[in-house]
């Protein structure tokens, strides 16, 4: 007698379609793979008037995104997020630049949109996984019995995109699939031509996630009003940068000491020129201080949001753009692999970035009871608070946090 064969229905993917060729190309990929695919666009952002030039990015996007899923015939829609991107990313980017803290929207948007909001919506319309275009690799093992899921880093290490995933839990990256992760970015765009999808030869998206081009001070001007105060610049040779030789009596001590701050006050350096406003500048920052005649170019070392104040220094090797080590308060210190969680006390060797496309730097997790220290092997450039620092095992990302 003859067998029936049991028809194994689809897995169904949605695919976050951006109007970019690398989701276009997860969506070819999935559909090739035999899944059933549907895209989904997000619309999250409304107000025109901060983006430069008269580009409506959204509205290109959108129709793109349309076009691709019309040429591989797979469903398509879209669904507005609008609200809760501002309330998660835009009202959160505010209150962190008030603050003088420095905020990364695209780890955010990951975090809060595209992994939260976005993945339940995908989930209710009943599919099995949410696929995105990111550059990074998924890879699983078993452990005492359950599954552990593993963020990797993409192929293309010059578009490698796990640092913007940092903040990934378990139970996100079990429903989630990278596509392109294994190629490599010409691969990607050679794919998209050959299939003649309308994205094949669009520019990399620039600016803030999803809201397109925007001038930042312009965005922030909405909320945080201009304020004049001066730029003071201080002097490589201050007597704050002199380090006397200190012994420690226990470690935690040594680890408070590399991971401070400089204090600055107004008086320490000179009066160089003026700025609208402290919270529109960031630590590291070279451009908009429209000061000239020094020798060197300044870049601002630190901001002070309550007296108003931007601290600079000449040169790129000025000592107040350095420091050894950061730390991240217990409640910002997220595990990807929670099986890999420091206990009070522990230390590990991760190799770690301070910000996207930095070269991974050698570096010591200390966890005590009040936060994770992050000591590196050589002082690192502009540290900047509300910054994500993410560390690795090889090509896997473990962890991250919220510098304090």
């Amino acid at each position: 007698m003859s067998q029936r064969k049991v028809k194994i229905p689809m897995k169904k993917v949605v695919v976050g379609l951006s109007g970019g060729v690398d989701s276009s190309v997860s969506a070819y990929l999935l559909k090739e793979q035999g899944y059933e695919v549907i895209g989904l666009f997000m619309k999250n952002w409304h107000d025109d008037t901060v983006t430069i030039s008269d580009e409506c990015p959204w509205l290109d996007d959108s129709n793109d995104a349309m076009l691709v899923a019309e040429k591989l015939g797979i469903p398509f829609q879209t669904v507005d997020l609008s609200e809760q991107y501002k309330e998660r990313i835009v009202d959160y980017m505010f209150n962190e630049y008030e603050k003088g803290r420095t905020p990364n929207p695209d780890v955010l948007c990951n975090r809060e949109i595209k992994f939260d909001v976005f993945m339940k919506i995908a989930l209710s319309l009943g599919a099995d996984y949410v696929a995105t275009g990111h550059y990074c690799r998924k890879s699983e093992f078993e452990k005492d019995g359950e599954t552990i899921y593993q963020l990797m880093s993409g192929m293309d290490s010059n578009k490698d995109q796990s640092y913007f995933l940092c903040q990934l839990t378990q139970d996100q990256l079990s429903k989630t699939l990278f596509p392109i992760g294994e190629l490599q970015k010409s691969e990607v765009r050679k794919i998209a031509s050959e299939q003649d999808l309308v994205t094949a030869d669009k520019k990399d998206s620039q600016g803030l996630c999803f809201i397109g081009k925007v001038r930042l001070p312009d965005f922030l001007q909405q909320k945080l009003k201009p304020k004049e105060g001066v730029i003071v610049e201080v002097s490589s040779e201050d007597s704050v940068y002199n380090e006397e030789e200190l012994s420690f009596s226990i470690k935690k001590e040594e680890l408070q000491y590399l991971s401070k701050k400089y204090n600055y006050h107004k008086d320490q350096g000179k009066v160089v020129g003026n700025h609208q406003g402290a919270h529109y500048f960031t630590k590291g920052q070279r451009k908009g201080l429209a000061v000239g005649g020094t020798p060197e170019p300044l870049f601002v070392i630190d901001t002070d949001v309550k007296e108003n104040v931007i601290y600079t220094g000449q040169g790129k090797n000025h000592p107040g753009i350095y420091r050894q080590a950061l730390f991240i308060s217990n409640d910002e210190v997220h595990w990807v692999r929670q099986d890999l969680a420091l206990g009070i006390g522990k230390e590990m060797k991760v190799k770690a970035r301070i910000r996207y496309r930095q070269p991974l730097q050698e570096a010591v997790l200390h966890q005590t009871e009040n936060g994770l220290y992050v000591v590196f092997e050589t002082p690192q450039a502009s540290i900047t608070e509300g910054q994500f620092v993410a560390w690795y095992s090889k090509d896997e990302l473990l962890g991250s946090g919220v510098i304090s």
